[in-house]
Protein backbone atom coordinates (compact mmCIF):
# COMPACT_ATOMS: atom_id res chain seq x y z
CA UNK A 1 0.00 0.00 0.00
CA UNK A 2 1.39 3.95 -1.05
CA UNK A 3 3.40 4.97 1.86
CA UNK A 4 3.06 2.07 4.55
CA UNK A 5 5.93 -0.45 5.13
CA UNK A 6 5.56 -3.89 3.61
CA UNK A 7 3.76 -6.85 5.75
CA UNK A 8 7.69 -8.84 6.11
CA UNK A 9 9.29 -5.29 7.37
CA UNK A 10 6.33 -4.85 10.13
CA UNK A 11 6.72 -8.50 10.52
CA UNK A 12 10.53 -8.15 11.18
CA UNK A 13 10.03 -4.95 13.29
CA UNK A 14 8.17 -7.09 15.50
CA UNK A 15 10.56 -10.34 15.65
CA UNK A 16 13.08 -7.76 16.55
CA UNK A 17 11.49 -6.53 19.37
CA UNK A 18 11.45 -9.88 21.38
CA UNK A 19 14.35 -11.42 19.62
CA UNK A 20 16.78 -8.78 19.04
CA UNK A 21 20.07 -10.56 19.13
CA UNK A 22 18.20 -12.20 15.40
CA UNK A 23 18.86 -12.08 11.99
CA UNK A 24 15.88 -11.64 10.39
CA UNK A 25 14.92 -12.60 6.70
CA UNK A 26 11.61 -12.30 5.03
CA UNK A 27 10.07 -15.15 2.79
CA UNK A 28 7.22 -14.66 0.89
CA UNK A 29 5.79 -17.72 0.43
CA UNK A 30 2.36 -16.92 -1.03
CA UNK A 31 3.99 -14.83 -3.38
CA UNK A 32 6.19 -17.50 -5.20
CA UNK A 33 9.26 -17.57 -2.82
CA UNK A 34 10.16 -21.49 -2.14
CA UNK A 35 9.98 -23.15 1.25
CA UNK A 36 13.31 -23.59 2.64
CA UNK A 37 14.76 -26.55 4.51
CA UNK A 38 13.57 -27.12 7.78
CA UNK A 39 17.48 -26.90 9.20
CA UNK A 40 18.17 -23.81 7.28
CA UNK A 41 16.94 -21.11 9.59
CA UNK A 42 17.16 -21.47 13.98
CA UNK A 43 13.30 -20.96 14.04
CA UNK A 44 9.98 -19.70 12.00
CA UNK A 45 7.46 -17.30 12.05
CA UNK A 46 4.16 -18.15 9.96
CA UNK A 47 2.53 -14.70 9.58
CA UNK A 48 -0.93 -13.64 8.74
CA UNK A 49 -2.52 -14.39 4.78
CA UNK A 50 -5.52 -13.35 3.14
CA UNK A 51 -6.24 -16.74 2.78
CA UNK A 52 -7.55 -19.59 4.74
CA UNK A 53 -6.65 -23.04 5.51
CA UNK A 54 -9.69 -24.38 3.27
CA UNK A 55 -8.35 -22.63 -0.16
CA UNK A 56 -6.81 -24.12 -2.66
CA UNK A 57 -3.54 -22.67 -3.81
CA UNK A 58 -0.53 -24.09 -4.77
CA UNK A 59 1.69 -23.53 -1.49
CA UNK A 60 -0.95 -24.42 1.36
CA UNK A 61 0.29 -28.30 0.83
CA UNK A 62 3.86 -27.64 0.64
CA UNK A 63 3.61 -25.40 3.87
CA UNK A 64 1.66 -28.75 5.68
CA UNK A 65 4.06 -30.89 5.05
CA UNK A 66 6.78 -27.75 6.13
CA UNK A 67 5.08 -27.82 9.34
CA UNK A 68 5.07 -31.01 10.06
CA UNK A 69 8.78 -31.32 9.20
CA UNK A 70 9.81 -28.77 12.03
CA UNK A 71 7.80 -30.22 14.65
CA UNK A 72 9.49 -33.45 13.64
CA UNK A 73 12.91 -31.33 13.88
CA UNK A 74 11.78 -29.51 17.03
CA UNK A 75 12.50 -26.32 15.14
CA UNK A 76 10.61 -23.39 17.04
CA UNK A 77 7.45 -22.03 15.57
CA UNK A 78 5.71 -19.16 16.32
CA UNK A 79 2.43 -18.61 14.39
CA UNK A 80 0.45 -15.09 14.07
CA UNK A 81 -3.31 -15.73 12.68
CA UNK A 82 -3.54 -17.49 9.04
CA UNK A 83 -0.11 -18.64 10.85
CA UNK A 84 -1.89 -19.58 14.28
CA UNK A 85 -4.70 -21.69 12.00
CA UNK A 86 -2.77 -23.26 9.72
CA UNK A 87 -0.51 -24.46 12.45
CA UNK A 88 -3.44 -25.60 14.35
CA UNK A 89 -4.80 -27.37 11.57
CA UNK A 90 -2.15 -29.63 10.53
CA UNK A 91 -1.22 -30.92 13.91
CA UNK A 92 -4.74 -32.47 14.26
CA UNK A 93 -6.65 -29.48 15.40
CA UNK A 94 -9.10 -27.45 13.03
CA UNK A 95 -9.72 -23.86 11.62
CA UNK A 96 -12.51 -22.50 9.69
CA UNK A 97 -14.38 -19.30 8.82
CA UNK A 98 -16.83 -18.15 11.56
CA UNK A 99 -19.20 -15.18 11.43
CA UNK A 100 -18.43 -11.92 10.25
CA UNK A 101 -14.84 -10.32 9.48
CA UNK A 102 -13.40 -8.82 13.19
CA UNK A 103 -11.25 -5.84 12.52
CA UNK A 104 -10.01 -3.19 14.94
CA UNK A 105 -9.08 -4.05 18.52
CA UNK A 106 -10.31 -6.53 20.43
CA UNK A 107 -9.24 -7.62 24.08
CA UNK A 108 -7.58 -11.08 24.59
CA UNK A 109 -7.11 -12.90 28.13
CA UNK A 110 -4.11 -14.43 28.59
CA UNK A 111 -2.44 -15.78 32.41
CA UNK A 112 -0.39 -11.78 32.43
CA UNK A 113 -4.25 -10.28 32.31
CA UNK A 114 -6.55 -9.03 29.70
CA UNK A 115 -4.57 -6.75 26.97
CA UNK A 116 -5.78 -4.95 23.98
CA UNK A 117 -4.49 -6.51 20.53
CA UNK A 118 -5.17 -5.50 16.58
CA UNK A 119 -7.53 -7.96 15.04
CA UNK A 120 -8.31 -8.94 11.48
CA UNK A 121 -10.09 -12.01 10.58
CA UNK A 122 -12.71 -13.98 9.94
CA UNK A 123 -11.30 -17.70 10.80
CA UNK A 124 -10.61 -18.87 13.56
CA UNK A 125 -9.37 -22.55 15.37
CA UNK A 126 -12.48 -24.10 16.82
CA UNK A 127 -10.81 -27.26 17.72
CA UNK A 128 -7.46 -27.49 19.79
CA UNK A 129 -5.14 -29.82 18.37
CA UNK A 130 -3.58 -32.87 20.47
CA UNK A 131 -0.82 -31.69 23.17
CA UNK A 132 -1.76 -28.02 22.99
CA UNK A 133 -2.77 -26.22 25.30
CA UNK A 134 -5.11 -22.49 25.36
CA UNK A 135 -2.72 -19.74 26.16
CA UNK A 136 -5.44 -16.91 25.30
CA UNK A 137 -9.10 -16.13 24.61
CA UNK A 138 -11.75 -13.65 24.05
CA UNK A 139 -15.34 -14.12 24.63
CA UNK A 140 -15.48 -13.94 20.85
CA UNK A 141 -12.64 -16.38 20.31
CA UNK A 142 -12.20 -19.30 22.44
CA UNK A 143 -8.96 -20.61 21.08
CA UNK A 144 -7.00 -17.02 20.69
CA UNK A 145 -3.46 -18.56 21.46
CA UNK A 146 -1.77 -21.76 21.66
CA UNK A 147 0.80 -23.19 23.41
CA UNK A 148 2.02 -26.96 22.18
CA UNK A 149 4.23 -29.44 23.79
CA UNK A 150 7.06 -29.08 21.15
CA UNK A 151 8.73 -25.90 20.51
CA UNK A 152 5.49 -23.98 19.38
CA UNK A 153 3.20 -20.88 19.74
CA UNK A 154 0.47 -19.20 17.92
CA UNK A 155 -1.63 -16.33 18.48
CA UNK A 156 -4.79 -15.19 16.51
CA UNK A 157 -4.34 -11.29 17.00
CA UNK A 158 -1.67 -9.28 15.11
CA UNK A 159 0.53 -8.92 17.68
CA UNK A 160 2.51 -7.10 14.65
CA UNK A 161 0.62 -4.44 13.54
CA UNK A 162 1.00 -1.22 15.19
CA UNK A 163 -1.72 1.14 14.96
CA UNK A 164 -0.05 3.24 12.31
CA UNK A 165 -0.38 1.05 10.39
CA UNK A 166 -3.42 -1.08 10.21
CA UNK A 167 -5.05 2.42 10.65
CA UNK A 168 -2.88 3.46 7.32
CA UNK A 169 -3.96 0.33 4.96
CA UNK A 170 -8.11 0.14 6.54
CA UNK A 171 -7.77 4.22 5.15
CA UNK A 172 -6.12 3.40 2.00
CA UNK A 173 -8.52 0.18 1.52
CA UNK A 174 -11.92 1.96 2.44
CA UNK A 175 -14.41 0.44 0.18
CA UNK A 176 -12.04 -2.18 -1.26
CA UNK A 177 -11.33 -3.93 0.92
CA UNK A 178 -13.87 -3.34 3.90
CA UNK A 179 -17.17 -1.18 3.18
CA UNK A 180 -16.49 2.63 4.63
CA UNK A 181 -18.63 1.85 7.94
CA UNK A 182 -16.66 -1.07 9.04
CA UNK A 183 -13.51 1.14 8.22
CA UNK A 184 -14.75 4.38 10.23
CA UNK A 185 -15.85 1.01 13.09
CA UNK A 186 -12.32 -0.14 12.94
CA UNK A 187 -10.48 3.25 12.89
CA UNK A 188 -12.35 4.17 15.80
CA UNK A 189 -11.17 1.27 17.82
CA UNK A 190 -7.73 1.66 16.99
CA UNK A 191 -7.48 5.28 17.93
CA UNK A 192 -9.47 4.34 21.75
CA UNK A 193 -7.24 1.58 22.82
CA UNK A 194 -2.98 1.87 23.35
CA UNK A 195 -2.32 -1.82 21.84
CA UNK A 196 1.83 -2.16 22.72
CA UNK A 197 3.71 -2.72 19.77
CA UNK A 198 5.99 -5.51 21.93
CA UNK A 199 2.93 -7.22 22.16
CA UNK A 200 3.54 -11.22 22.89
CA UNK A 201 7.22 -10.72 21.59
CA UNK A 202 8.69 -10.82 24.65
CA UNK A 203 6.75 -14.40 25.16
CA UNK A 204 7.45 -15.26 21.66
CA UNK A 205 11.24 -14.78 21.62
CA UNK A 206 11.85 -16.18 25.41
CA UNK A 207 10.21 -19.98 23.55
CA UNK A 208 13.27 -19.34 20.57
CA UNK A 209 15.31 -19.08 23.24
CA UNK A 210 14.84 -21.80 25.19
CA UNK A 211 14.06 -24.35 22.39
CA UNK A 212 17.64 -23.19 21.06
CA UNK A 213 19.51 -23.58 23.93
CA UNK A 214 18.10 -27.26 24.24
Amino acid sequence: MRGLPGFGEVLARWVARGLPEAGIDVLDVAGGAALPGVAEFDAYVVSGSEHGVYDDTPWMTPLRGFLDAARSARRPLVGICFGHQIMADTFGGKAEKVGPPEVGVRHFRTAQGTDPAHVWHQDQVTRVPPGAEVIAAADYCPVAGLSYDFPAVSVQFHPEYEAAFIAGFLRQGRGAVLDAAAVDAALAEIARHDVAPDLFAAEAGEMVRRALAG
